[in-house]
């Protein structure tokens, strides 16, 4: 069953689709952006072993490629649905929850 989380970028004004399915070892990754660098992204496939860690991380190494800024937080939405796909973040939990947020206090 495939995954699907929308990413709000509100600081650069951009709204991410991003897709998820695991497909053997690998997790094929879609991308619906209007950012050309996310674009670059748009289609992975992401050995499942090789997002277990932050340093030696397929997604992380891809948005260094594509130069993406370090506050992007499409790399955590494709991070957050290789774990869902995986086995290693409940679907449910994730869906009760609806939403991890970064919020800016005055």
């Amino acid at each position: 069953m495939t995954t699907k989380v929308k990413v709000n970028s509100s600081v650069c004004g951009f709204t991410h689709k991003i897709t998820g399915e695991l497909n053997g070892k690998n997790i094929i990754i879609d991308i619906e952006s209007p950012c050309q660098k996310i674009k670059e992204m748009s289609h992975m496939e992401i050995p499942m072993m090789e997002t277990m860690d932050i340093k030696d991380n397929f997604v992380m190494d891809k948005a260094k490629e594509v130069q993406c800024t370090p506050i992007c937080l499409v790399p955590a939405g494709v991070l957050h649905v290789c774990r869902m796909e995986s086995g290693m973040l409940s679907k449910s939990l994730a869906k009760k929850s609806e939403r991890v947020s970064i919020e800016f206090d005055e």
